[in-house]
This record gives C-alpha cells, structure tokens and sequence, in this order.
C-alpha cells in the first residue's frame, strides 16, 4: 500500500496499554469508564497528547498515542495511570489499599503504514475479540463509538494516515493468527511494529535492540489487508 503524507510533524505513534493488578475489575459500572474518560480528557490537555485510538476494556486499556516531542510519551502515561489509581481509591474507599496496575506501562512504537491500520484495528476490535459485543463500533468505551457520535466525552487526533470511509467494516474483519501473535508479541517485549527494515532502525534509534533478541521472536508480517479506500 502506498505512503499517505503525514498531517502533522512530530515523533513515532505509540501503542500503550496497562492492566490491573492480577487481572482484577477496573471498570465495573458505566461511572468507573467515565472517570476514566476524564482522566485521558485531561491527560491530553496537560501534556497537548495526540490521542488517536483507545479501547477501554473491564481490567485494562489499550491506547495508540502520537506524541508531539520527546518524553511526552513517558510524562501522559504517568500523569494518566497516577491520577486515575488515586481517583479510583478514592471513589471505591480503598485508599492506602496499594497499587492498582500491575506496573509500568507497556509500548511499542508502530510504523505509519498499513501496521498502523493494524494497530488501531487491533485496539477498536477489542471488545469485539472478547465477545463483549456483536459489532466493534457498539462498544461504548472505545474510539470507534466516539468518532460515530458528536459530541463525544473524549477528544480524537486526526490520523497521520487517511482510513477512508468504510473503517469501521475494516476493524469488524478478524485479524489473522499470525498478525495478532506478531501484534501480542510486540505489545509484551516492545519490539517496534514494521517492516524488518524499519523495525530494526527503529529498534536502533530508540535503544530497543534488545526487543529484537528475544527469544522466539516471530518474524515482522505485514497486514493481512489494507484500511478500505
């Protein structure tokens, strides 16, 4: 598939997720997703992120992120996953009761062409995989449901790519094994999401050559298909 032109300069976009501690609820009631919701409103306007995907899902979250320089990337995430744990304690009355995610933050750096479509299928079908709902776009608490409903509580960044109009058709056709075990793989080591070639000057520019080691590493595929014209 051919190169579109970036809309805008600025670094690599990024995929980022985060789970709960053991796997436990996050989001239980339709208030629990919208203060979460919030908390990405005002994470994007503190560091002036471009949010470009998310799903929210009821023990993580998954984002695909374009930041404008570097560091943002670092600086969103935790201003994000801090407020939200200490807004959530504070709701739930579970103050002092410990972490609420697992951890730091898990990303990976995805090369703008037909793996970026893939990405955001990947986060948009979420819901969809889990057979939560029956079409992607239902998914309340997902940026598919946002860009088909105005207003919406959370604000999009336009794409670097053009999708075209037939999008939400695109995220509804499953994914192939081999693309999701190359997507999951990516997600767990943060190995850059590509072509080889990219994906080895990108592992070099960003110092994740080590990504590239592990073993079992399954080789870069590209999509199964490109986004509908």
């Amino acid at each position: 598939m051919p190169r579109r032109p970036r809309v805008a300069t600025g670094g690599y976009v990024y995929h980022a997720l985060n789970r709960a501690v053991g796997r436990s609820t996050l989001f239980e009631k339709v208030e629990d997703y919208l203060a979460f919701e919030k908390v990405l409103e005002e994470a994007g306007d503190r560091i002036r992120m471009r949010l470009l995907g998310f799903c929210v899902m009821p023990n993580h979250w998954h984002l695909v992120l374009w930041p404008r320089k570097d560091g943002d990337l670092s600086e969103y995430m935790r201003w994000l996953t801090n407020t939200h744990t200490r807004r959530w304690h504070l709701a739930h009355g579970t103050g002092g009761m410990g972490p609420l995610y697992q951890g730091r933050f898990k990303s990976f750096p995805v090369e703008e062409d037909e793996h970026f479509f893939a990405v955001c299928r990947y986060v948009e079908r979420n819901a969809l995989r889990a057979n939560l709902v029956f079409s992607a776009q239902q998914w309340r608490w997902c940026s598919l449901w946002h860009r088909t409903h105005n207003p919406a509580s959370v604000t999009l960044a336009e794409w670097p790519l053009a999708c075209g109009e037939r999008w939400a058709d695109y995220v509804n056709q499953a994914e192939t094994d081999a693309e999701l075990k190359a997507l999951r793989r990516s997600a767990w080591s943060g190995t850059p999401f590509g072509d080889t070639v990219w994906q080895q000057r990108t592992a070099k520019r960003l110092g994740l050559q080590s990504t590239l080691r592990c073993p079992g590493r399954p080789k870069s595929t590209k999509a199964e298909q490109t986004a509908p014209k």
